[in-house]
């Protein structure tokens, strides 16, 4: 007996587009779930929120003369510029009377300047050139050589070069026209270090950590983070905003390849919530963490208009009256008549609708907001700049 067996033919063309369809499920399930997974915040780097000992700018400030002005210089009643013009000359072999100059192209300045720990003698450093008299303009002018003091008194910088300014300042007898801040410039690499800081990076033995976000959650969070970086309990909290970290041996003598490591680990800062109200501005700021507790708000502008008014009481003809001159006192009072809203934010965004569905503008946001935390609603501190 023989049996007869029966096969279908495979279609080839089926089993391509099957197996197309599948890729491209598979694809789109891929694509969904990358875009249903939530994108993680972008954390601070820790050189961002802290500073290092060691790593800091230094101070310097010199007095000095820019000559080369088109007339804006100090007058005659900037009795300190002729003076110093005097005395440069002397130095230079010229005898000049300071009471018969007249410093209409020089003007006396301030100059400051910040000095990286790390600079050593011959490299180059900006400044900032200020005017110190009743000089118009700097524009066009030069800095004379000048020397830069720290604050123990000792010369560490000398400057002099042409100055930028970032604006202009021209007039005449009926208007007068001006861009910018005239009277203060900046010399680009204007200033030669001749004296370093007594200071080596390398020879330290231990390190301070200065956080600029003031919070025991922000801290203990760098202090684990270095600490799970190095292997070791390296790194400890002093207080609010300081650690202090011991340097292991092999980076003694060699700390830049450490903190170039440290200064790049993400941190995600914390803090207090707050409110920030610039009154002279009208500037609210609401951070991410402010929180209201469920409050009904009621928010009415109450304008009130007085108006005087002379009326004058002219008497009859061939009377013995006088001419009086009564006031008249006009007074209108407007006042809003709003709605209690229920207001509750358990986000920032559910707070500022909520804000806003009141229709206030940013003054009188200003005055719900105090309202609220005199209320105890508001759970942020409200800082007043």
């Amino acid at each position: 007996m023989s049996l007869n067996q029966q096969t279908t033919p495979i279609n080839a063309g089926e089993v391509t587009r099957s197996l197309i369809l599948v890729v491209l499920f598979g694809i789109m399930l891929v694509f969904g779930a990358s875009v249903l997974v939530p994108t993680e915040a972008r954390a601070a780097r820790l050189k961002d929120i802290a500073s290092f000992s060691g790593v800091r700018n230094n101070e310097l400030v010199g007095y000095g003369l820019v000559v080369g002005l088109a007339g804006t210089g100090d007058g005659t009643s900037s009795s300190f510029t002729m003076r110093s013009m005097a005395n440069m000359l002397e130095k230079m072999g010229v005898e000049a009377d300071p009471n018969t100059l007249k410093p209409k192209n020089v003007a006396a300045v301030m100059v400051t300047a910040k000095m990286p720990v790390s600079s050593k003698p011959g490299s180059a450093i900006d400044v900032t050139v200020s005017s110190l008299g009743d000089a118009k303009s700097l524009l066009g002018g030069i800095l004379l050589l000048t020397p830069l003091k720290g604050l123990d008194g000792r010369v560490y910088a000398v400057g002099q070069g042409a100055l930028t300014i970032g604006g202009f300042s021209v007039g005449g007898e009926a208007a007068d026209a001006q861009k910018n801040i005239p009277t203060v410039g900046r010399i680009p690499n204007g200033a030669i270090v001749e004296r370093g800081v007594p200071f080596r990076f390398n020879n330290q033995h231990s390190m301070t950590l200065n956080l600029t976000v003031r919070d025991f959650g922000t801290t203990m969070q760098v202090v684990n983070k270095i600490n799970a970086s190095m292997g070791g309990g390296f790194a400890s909290a002093t207080d609010i905003s300081t650690i202090e970290l011991e340097l292991p041996d092999q980076y003694r003598g060699n700390m830049v390849p450490l903190m170039a490591s440290l200064e790049n680990l993400d941190i995600s800062p914390d803090g207090k919530a707050r409110v920030v109200v610039d009154e002279k501005t009208g500037t609210v700021v609401l951070g991410q963490d402010v929180r209201l507790s469920k409050v009904a708000v009621a928010h009415g502008n109450l304008q009130i208009v007085v108006s005087e008014t002379q009326e004058v009481s002219q008497p009859g003809p061939f009377s013995d009256g006088v001419t009086v001159v009564s006031p008249s006192t006009d007074i209108q009072v407007q006042e809003q008549n709003n709605q209690l809203m229920l207001m509750e934010g358990a986000t920032l965004q559910e707070l500022v609708d909520g804000l806003n569905s009141i229709g206030a503008a940013p003054r009188d946001l200003i005055s719900i907001i105090r309202a609220l935390k005199v209320a105890g609603s508001l759970h942020a501190e409200v800082e007043v700049i």
